[in-house]
């Protein structure tokens, strides 16, 4: 089992999730709710993984605005605008559920969010 407290342990799992995001919407027929899912929870982690780099406490959320103010809070200064990261803090608990899918459109923009979240971390993390 990895350690909470190891914000290497978080960027994996990161990882796996930005692996994920990714190879579905490479499909014939993309699945977006699974990659949206995907690039919201890996963007969770990394910042997850920022503030355990900095020692500092987060609640048990999936919010990306709550974790983004945290993270400001603690020195973190993430380029990424609100509107995007409230776009993405969406598809944590929506895409989990029967009901519109997001469109091809919205998985890309996901993706994307992610991939400025994750530039960002491993970049302030030192991870190449």
């Amino acid at each position: 089992m990895s350690d909470p407290n190891d914000p290497l342990a978080w960027v994996s799992k990161a990882e796996e999730d930005y692996v994920m995001a990714r190879s579905v919407m490479r499909r014939k027929k993309p699945f977006t709710g699974i990659a949206c899912f995907h690039a919201q929870q890996c963007a969770e982690k990394y910042m997850k993984s920022m503030l355990v780099e900095r020692g500092a406490a987060f609640p048990k959320v999936h919010d990306l605005l709550e974790l983004n103010r945290l993270c400001e809070a603690n020195g973190i200064l993430l380029s990424v605008s609100s509107e995007l990261l409230h776009n993405l803090t969406v598809f944590a608990v929506q895409v989990r559920y029967p009901g519109d899918d997001p469109t091809l459109e919205e998985a890309k923009e996901a993706i994307e969010t992610t991939k400025l979240v994750r530039r960002f971390a491993r970049k302030f993390l030192g991870v190449k």
